[in-house]
């Protein structure tokens, strides 16, 4: 996906809450490790009915809405089973952006690394955006990463929420080489015994002789 601060496009509703990383991309279409492809496994067991014809309830794919860069969708998108193909469904389907009040925490992460934008906002403007995303291709969308809002086609607009503090990832410890811990270990030794040292009574290190410096044979 190509970098943007403006998105604009055909927004898709999908007003369903709890959709899963398995609804989004179903288990069939998991043998491969290649990112294309997979647009023609995205919901499709929700666009497709079991004897393979298309879902003309699914908006996605009607006809106002084939074009659509973003999509429209209920709380908790994305939870389940971390399954990275999701994000690469999506966005070969050409989704780009998914808004949302909320996502599950492993799609949220996957989505910044695959290309695809994750966008939460207020209940009350989800509704909005909702009735516009209605409307289809006769009302986009307009995504404002500087003024971090998101536009409808009368003017309303959106405050984009930031990722709450506590979805912020921990500091990772940095990596100890074995060389580290070989010394660490070593010196561990070391302190341990010079506590047993003292201990004893010992001032120093004495592997073969006496701690008062005369051999054993001299006695």
């Amino acid at each position: 996906m190509e970098k943007f601060t403006v998105l604009e496009g055909v927004a898709a509703p999908m007003k369903m809450i709890n959709i899963d990383t398995d609804m989004i991309i179903p288990k069939q279409y998991l043998k491969t490790i290649k990112r294309t492809g997979l647009g023609k496994g995205l919901f499709s067991e929700k666009r497709f009915r079991d004897d393979g014809q298309r879902e003309p309830g699914f908006r996605a794919q009607q006809a106002g809405y084939r074009k659509a860069k973003i999509l429209v969708a209920g709380d908790n998108f994305g939870c389940g089973s971390s399954r990275e193909h999701a994000p690469w469904a999506l966005l070969d389907f050409g989704i780009t952006c998914v808004i949302s009040t909320s996502f599950g925490d492993i799609f949220y992460n996957n989505c910044f690394k695959n290309g695809v934008l994750p966008i939460k906002v207020s209940p009350e403007d989800l509704e909005k955006l909702f009735d516009d995303a209605d409307r289809g291709a006769n009302a986009t969308l307009t995504v404002d990463l500087e003024k971090q809002e998101v536009r409808g086609p009368d003017g309303g607009r959106g405050q984009i929420r930031h990722r709450p503090a506590s979805q912020a990832r921990a500091p990772q410890r940095p990596r100890r080489s074995r060389r580290d811990h070989a010394e660490a270990g070593q010196d561990r030794g070391l302190r341990a015994k010079g506590q047993a040292d003292a201990a004893l009574g010992v001032s120093g290190p004495c592997r073969f002789g006496r701690a008062d410096g005369a051999s054993p044979a001299s006695e």
